[in-house]
C-alpha cells in the first residue's frame, strides 16, 4: 500500500509545485510577452491619431482656402462692377458690361435643361387592336368567315 500511495502522491506533488512555480514566474514577468504587442498597439494608435490630425488640418486648410477664393472672386466682381459704373461712357454700354458680369441677372427665369414632360407609356408586349376587331384570345380570331 505504501508503494501505490507513493505512485499517486509524487506526481500530484510535482504538479502542485509546478503550478506554484509557474504562477510565481508569471507574476514576476507579467510584461514579457504582451509588452511587444502592447508596444505595437500603441505605435499603431499613435500613427492613427497623427493621421486623423493631418486629415482634420488638411480639410480645415482647404475650407479656409476655398473661403478666401470665394471672397477674392466676390471682390473682383465688385471691382469690375464699380469700374463699369464709373468708366462706362453711356448707359447702354454700362448695362451691357453689368450684364456680362452677372449673366444670371439677364435671364433669371432660365432653368436647367429638363427631360420632356410627356406621359411616357411603357412598351406593350402585344399588338394593339381596333375596337371592332376581335382580340387574340377571342375564339373567332384568325378564322375566315
Amino acid at each position: 500500500m505504501d508503494y501505490s500511495l507513493l505512485v499517486w502522491l509524487l506526481p500530484t506533488i510535482a504538479l502542485v509545485v509546478g503550478v506554484i512555480i509557474g504562477f510565481f514566474v508569471a507574476r514576476a514577468l507579467p510584461n514579457a510577452v504582451p509588452n511587444g504587442t502592447q508596444r505595437q498597439l500603441d505605435d499603431v494608435q499613435e500613427r492613427f491619431d497623427t493621421y486623423q490630425n493631418e486629415v482634420i488640418t488638411h480639410f480645415n486648410s482647404t475650407a479656409n482656402l476655398v473661403q478666401k477664393l470665394s471672397q477674392s472672386y466676390h471682390d473682383v466682381q465688385e471691382h469690375l462692377a464699380e469700374g463699369a459704373n464709373r468708366l462706362a461712357t453711356d448707359d447702354i454700354t454700362r448695362q451691357r458690361l453689368l450684364a456680362a458680369l452677372h449673366p444670371d441677372a439677364l435671364h433669371p427665369h432660365r432653368d436647367r435643361l429638363t427631360p420632356p414632360r410627356t406621359a411616357a407609356e411603357p412598351p406593350k408586349d402585344y399588338a394593339p387592336k381596333s375596337a371592332d376587331s376581335p382580340g387574340m384570345l377571342d375564339e373567332h380570331y384568325g378564322l375566315k368567315k
